[in-house]
């Protein structure tokens, strides 16, 4: 494992560096909450057609065909100059590689260019009300109609549901089945009639995450991946390339976090022994984050395959998170109480703080991350 870039890899950081600093649209770095804005598709498609987006994905596939370490170096970057991401994240991470592995020539030809350049936009359909991140409980139909599909059924947490053309849904294909193969998975348009969607407001005062009620909704038979009851196995492909270099856009945003945490408790004189032990021990968190992150690299760019080291980083992320913006508003001490006129946080270490507190529960809960890493990486027998 080499933690130093090589001459290749330290020529792309100064590109990455580069462009960001030429390209950056005025008053899109450093901010605090995710409101999308007519710059952030601006942004998403130059980032398309640098070449930034699809950076590991085959070049027959409008990518760049680069190595993951150039993935985790874009996304480190990107973090480090606080630039919002690329906003087709969903397409580009989940949708199309699942699309590259299950889909037809047709489909490949259809939806992956306008993922790079942000033409189009996707959503995830995978989380219910009554089914959690147990993906296996589905209860959203999709019946076979012959010559469609008929979808109904609600979906919840589902990011960008309200400025999406498409969703990756998954849902009961055939209901008599045993369960992971009773499912099936298909791409449904956003924009047809029977889709309903519903922002949810956040304790931020932003509206993130969103419901998707489905009424009778027709998905056309081409918009199929892999076969009926077979969408537990395209799903597991969907879920692996999300997590394949997480770690690395985690571990770039905490050090950020950290790094601001230090220059707030210089700028405060802090001089309590017990907090200054508080703060460096978020530091030292920071640093065996970074380290798990690039053992996995290397286990990725070996193998191609993702680890289960994904799940360890997101777990130790979300709560080191949780710590850091906590730690930020005791420093603070009185002026931590700043709120907008609508009930939100109105500086940044307010809001970081209340938007942390969702970490713990989204991309998967830290009850299920824990018994990813115990069974998997542990050996330890199941829990139920």
């Amino acid at each position: 494992m080499e933690l130093r870039d090589t001459p290749e890899e330290a020529a792309f950081r100064r590109e990455v560096r580069a462009f960001i600093e030429e390209n950056l649209p005025s008053g899109a770095a450093k901010r605090s909450a995710r409101r999308f804005e007519d710059a952030d598709r601006e942004w998403s498609r130059k980032l398309g057609e640098a070449g930034y987006a699809g950076l590991t994905w085959p070049k027959e596939y409008g990518g760049a065909g680069a190595p993951y370490a150039h993935q985790a170096i874009y996304l480190e970057e990107l973090a480090r100059a606080e630039a919002p991401s690329h906003l087709g994240v969903i397409g580009l991470g989940m949708a199309g590689p699942t699309i590259i592995a299950w889909g037809t020539p047709e489909q490949k030809e259809r939806y992956l260019s306008n993922i790079l350049t942000a033409e189009e936009i996707w959503c995830q359909g995978f989380s219910e009300p009554d089914a959690g991140s147990d993906l296996a409980a589905s209860r959203t139909r999709i019946e076979d109609r012959g010559d469609h599909f008929l979808v109904n059924g609600q979906k919840v947490w589902s990011s960008f549901a309200h400025i999406a053309d498409f969703c990756i849904l998954v849902g009961l294909g055939l209901p008599d089945a045993p369960r992971y193969k009773n499912l099936t998975y298909v791409i449904a348009d956003m924009h047809a009639s029977g889709v309903e969607v519903r922002p949810l407001v956040q304790i931020t005062g932003q509206p993130e995450f969103n419901e998707i009620f489905f009424t009778d909704v027709q998905v056309p038979k081409e918009n199929l991946l892999g076969g009926v009851g077979e969408g537990w196995q395209v799903a597991m492909t969907t879920l692996l390339h999300e997590r394949g270099t997480l770690g690395f856009a985690l571990s770039a945003t905490l050090d950020v976090a950290v790094r601001k945490l230090i220059a707030l408790a210089k700028e405060h004189n802090v001089t309590d022994p017990v907090l200054r032990d508080r703060i460096a021990r978020e530091w030292i968190e920071l640093q065996a984050l970074k380290y798990t992150n690039y053992r996995a690299l290397t286990t990725l760019t070996k193998t191609g395959i993702p680890g289960p080291e994904g799940s360890a980083s997101k777990l130790v992320w979300s709560e080191a998170n949780q710590r850091v913006t906590k730690l930020a508003l005791e420093i603070l001490g009185e002026r931590a109480d700043v709120r907008d006129g609508d009930g939100g946080a109105d500086a940044y270490w307010q809001y970081q703080q209340l938007r942390s507190r969702g970490n713990t529960i989204e991309a998967g809960t830290s009850e299920i991350l824990r018994n990813i890493v115990a069974e998997r990486v542990l050996g330890l027998p199941r829990s139920r």
